[in-house]
């Protein structure tokens, strides 16, 4: 596995795997020996009723949620058992990037209903947990949080979802789809897989995706005039290089993301408002008031079309980076409002 850097903000915590064995998806198609990617903080209690899943995002590792793992933190380790799992294709748990026997364009595509079942063996046959108190996670995590709530109602008493779709957006299929064109555009892609790290190719999806689609003009705000703003952007080109995402993994994840539909979980047959209706977990919906990637239009319509859901705006101005701790205020806010929701 090629765990990237530790960045500012990250929590180090031992790294561990879980070998699942061959992993059958929902499509019928198989990943050859599946490792479940997982990190732990805290400990389980006596009757392990402790347990909050973290899902990472799309692109992102067991660190996405960070900045709400900690004492005093909405997810403090000395009360909960917090779990984050590296979702399929994010380069930890078994990608494309990393698969002996499956490597790059030979890899079978996956759903986001897949990265559920891969975790839910982790929590029942690794951890011994049969009952989470929580599911929480952000962009992609959020999602993967819903259709926890929609595949298995009872296995959680909460879900806090931050920026999600229920069912993904045209605009957001639009922009991954544009995403994946920066990529393809690359010279190192031969038209069967990237034959080297496609360098001008990340130089553009990092323009789209992670400084414009991230945010909005009023976060850009400090910068002074063009000439800061390359620089700016330079200096983001050379964190996401030290990140390392492989280009490959980047194709499956959002694959998995364009198709994702909570209403596609049988026996729902496509109905996505029924899909939603059935779930019976406490519910929390956050977004900010403009997400240029994840319409916040969509969390408020998945959030009224739950029982009992609760919807929070998150007072920020920095888009979809508003679940991150990019800004003390949003993280502090986010703390505070899911620390009193999964007590």
């Amino acid at each position: 596995m090629n765990h990237p850097p530790l960045a500012p903000g990250h929590l180090d915590a031992p790294h561990r795997e879980f070998a699942l064995g061959d992993l059958t998806l929902e499509s019928g198609e198989t990943i050859v020996d599946f490792r479940q990617s997982f990190v732990v903080h805290g400990a389980l209690n006596s009757d392990r009723s402790n347990a909050i899943l973290v899902c990472p995002a799309l692109t992102a590792t067991h660190h996405r949620l960070d900045f709400l793992i900690g004492e005093g933190n909405a997810l403090d380790p000395g009360r909960w058992c917090i779990v984050a799992a590296d979702p399929i294709g994010n380069g930890l748990s078994t990608s494309p990037s990393n698969s002996a026997t499956q490597p790059g364009m030979r890899f079978p595509r996956f759903a986001l209903r897949d990265m559920v079942a891969a975790q839910r063996r982790l929590l029942t046959e690794h951890l011994g947990v049969d009952r989470l108190h929580a599911v929480v996670g952000a962009s992609m995590g959020g999602m993967q949080g819903l259709q926890w709530a929609v595949s298995h109602p009872r296995f959680m008493r909460s879900i806090v979802a931050m920026t999600p779709m229920a069912r993904t957006a045209p605009w957001a299929a639009l922009v991954t789809e544009t995403a994946r064109s920066c990529l393809l555009a690359d010279p190192t892609w031969n038209g069967d897989g990237f034959v080297a790290r496609p360098e001008r190719g990340w130089r553009a999806y990092t323009g789209l995706m992670n400084a414009l689609l991230m945010r909005t003009s009023d976060a850009l705000a400090a910068l002074h005039d063009g000439a800061d703003a390359r620089r700016w952007f330079d200096d983001l080109v050379g964190q996401q290089q030290a990140i390392g995402f492989d280009a490959h993994d980047y194709l499956y994840q959002s694959w998995a993301y364009d198709a994702h539909d909570v209403g596609a979980t049988p026996p729902f047959a496509g109905d996505t408002e029924a899909a939603l209706a059935s779930i019976v977990a406490r519910t929390l919906v956050l977004a900010p008031p403009l997400d240029l990637f994840n319409p916040a239009t969509a969390a408020r319509a998945a959030a009224a079309s739950i029982p009992g859901a609760r919807f929070v705006e998150i007072p920020s101005l920095l888009g979809h980076l508003a679940a991150t701790s990019t800004s003390a205020d949003d993280a502090g806010f986010l703390n505070r409002v899911i620390a009193e929701f999964i007590d």
